[in-house]
């Protein structure tokens, strides 16, 4: 049997930019999805025992399975007269914007490689889960399955040329407690994609200076996080928000939860991941505000994730 891991992550500052060369800044969370594979002589079947929003690996079950093909394309692998049994656990809920694909993708590529006997250091790893995301985000940055992978709170500079993305690690002062909270609503980040790209074709000027303005507020971010001026890193995830916002990849449900989590004391908070349903996330310092920000969210009928950021990669 082989066993794999792979890190949950939150996006801090650049989903959707990071698309178009924009540098993004993203953390591991504390929780895993984990996998097991053992090889068996009929089909690829996957247990999804992973808790989470009502239907989510029911709606993604087609996309996961494209994703493992295009692993063991990858991965020079074939499963003639062969097949596996995949089984995914793990303390990370499969919420969408948690980069619950991605994990689950680097957790089953270690896995696979492990019941094979292979060897891939963590960047094929990585290259490995990149192409697993393309059945699920259709032109993926790449920022997800590098959280995935790697952990730690990483800059991530998507290379448009083809060459490697530009990933460095970031120092920060210690870890720093964080709410997720789900809409519950399963979001298609395929579609969220596409959207940005037919909006920014369609108005060039408009989403040039937001563009440009999440570019700038990305740089600021790094200064912050650097000085580990909390208040400062609150406020500059909100204006990431309000330009998410501008792009049209929130909904009324992820606003409702950043604007709660606001009015309960959270430092800043914004959408995480492809938008369209899925997270938030909000910055709440100390175990005291991050439980009154979650118990004010889950009052209200909403599961939310406890957890950090600044955890330690591999």
């Amino acid at each position: 049997m082989g066993e794999g891991s792979g890190f949950g992550k939150v996006i801090l500052f650049g989903e959707h930019f990071v698309v178009y060369g924009i540098p993004g800044i993203v953390s591991a969370v504390d929780s895993t999805a984990d996998a097991e594979v053992i090889k068996n002589d009929k089909i690829i079947k996957v247990h999804d025992d992973r808790k989470g929003s009502k239907g989510y690996a029911e709606k993604k079950k087609f996309q996961q399975l494209e994703s493992i093909k295009r692993m063991l394309k990858k991965m020079n692998l074939s499963l003639e007269n062969q097949g596996l049994n995949i089984w995914l656990g793990g303390s990370l809920p499969g919420f969408s914007g948690l980069g619950a694909s991605a994990a689950s993708s680097v957790a089953i590529a270690r896995a696979i490689a492990q019941e094979f006997h292979l060897s891939f250091s963590n960047q094929e790893i990585n290259d490995i889960a990149y192409e697993a995301e393309k059945a699920y985000a259709g032109n993926p940055s790449g920022i997800d399955n590098t959280a995935a992978t790697f952990g730690g709170l990483l800059w991530f500079q998507k290379n448009l040329k083809g060459g490697p993305n530009k990933i460095e690690s970031l120092s920060i002062e210690k870890p720093v407690e964080i709410i997720i909270g789900s809409t519950g609503i399963v979001a298609n980040t395929k579609e969220m994609v596409k959207g940005v790209a037919k909006r920014k074709t369609r108005y060039p000027e408009k989403y040039d200076s937001i563009f440009n303005q999440a570019q700038i507020l990305a740089q600021e971010a790094r200064i912050a996080i650097k000085n580990f001026d909390l208040l400062e890193v609150g406020s500059l995830m909100d204006m990431n928000h309000s330009l998410l916002k501008e792009i049209e990849v929130s909904c009324k449900e992820l606003d409702y939860l950043v604007d709660l989590a606001k009015k309960n004391g959270a430092f800043g908070a914004k959408l995480t991941g492809g938008g369209g349903g899925g997270c938030m996330t909000a910055l709440t310092p100390g175990k005291e505000l991050q439980e009154k920000v979650a118990k004010k969210i889950e009052k209200q009928g909403f599961q939310v994730l406890r957890t950090k950021i600044g955890v330690k990669g591999i």
